[in-house]
């Protein structure tokens, strides 16, 4: 075999190489893409059921919140016209009493009826989707401690600091920390010995703290954990939040979620 000759033969085989190589390459990119597509489409699928239990989710939210609409007005008309009656009625007699345990006993029974009519409000409140905001929760707070220490010798002072009234609030998170706040308030009033209660409402990104301080005789160590304030506690970690009390210069109770 010539010189000429081998040389032709090693270009033949050099592009024989050369051409595998490519195939190789190419192959390696087909296989590669078909990789990426099947990954692409089982993404896909699985964005596409996760959208579809989203809006299944979504739908029973929206069922629920239906439901819970019904029930408020059903609770608004029946139950709040049943008790105005009763008022009226007991106001009715109360004008035509003469005698004194007669219209105590009116009396009382006028005061249970606005006790009714109140905590109808609370449920009212609680089932109204449209409350389940930070803005609807801490006007709610203020405007219920305003009226439970208003004829009281407690004076209130409220403060919000990086409050976005529009952050969104589960409807058991707003309860709870409203009950918690009826026992706080209400602890105050029966133990504390103070004369003024601060209510303060703090949000920083997604955790939301509602602290209330009175500047009372604070807790007896021994009873640190009475007047409800293991409930509290055990509303706070229902919720996955925090409950902390100290009692220095008063007594301090920290309320915190995440929202």
């Amino acid at each position: 075999m010539s010189h000429l000759d081998k040389l032709k033969l090693a270009y033949i085989i050099a592009v024989l190489i050369m051409l595998l190589f490519v195939a190789f390459i190419v192959f390696v990119i087909m296989m590669y893409n078909k990789k990426q597509i099947l990954y692409l489409k089982e993404k896909q699928q699985n964005s596409e059921h996760q959208n579809q239990l989203l809006q299944k989710e979504l739908e029973k939210q929206k069922l629920i919140e239906q439901e819970r609409e019904r029930i408020s007005h059903d609770m608004h008309d029946d139950l709040g016209a049943g008790i105005s009656a009763l008022k009226l009625q007991a106001e009715f007699l109360k004008q035509k009493a003469d005698n004194g345990d007669l219209i105590s006993d009116i009396d009382e029974l006028l005061k249970t009826s606005e006790e009714m009519n109140l905590s109808m409000r609370e449920m009212l409140w609680s089932l109204n989707s449209g409350n389940d905001t930070i803005g609807s929760f801490v006007e709610y707070a203020k405007m219920y401690a305003f009226n439970f220490l208003k004829k009281t010798k407690i004076q209130l002072v409220s403060e919000e600091q990086n409050v976005n009234s529009e952050t969104v609030i589960t409807t058991e998170q707003r309860r709870n920390l409203f009950l918690c706040l009826k026992e706080a308030l209400n602890n105050a009033y029966k133990h504390s010995q103070s004369n003024q209660l601060k209510l303060s409402f703090i949000q920083k990104d997604k955790e939301f703290m509602m602290k209330i301080s009175d500047n009372g005789i604070g807790l007896h160590e021994t009873n640190s954990e009475g007047n409800g304030l293991r409930n509290m506690k055990r509303r706070m970690q229902e919720q996955k939040g925090q409950c902390e009390v100290t009692t220095e210069n008063g007594t301090h109770l920290f309320f915190k979620i995440d929202l």
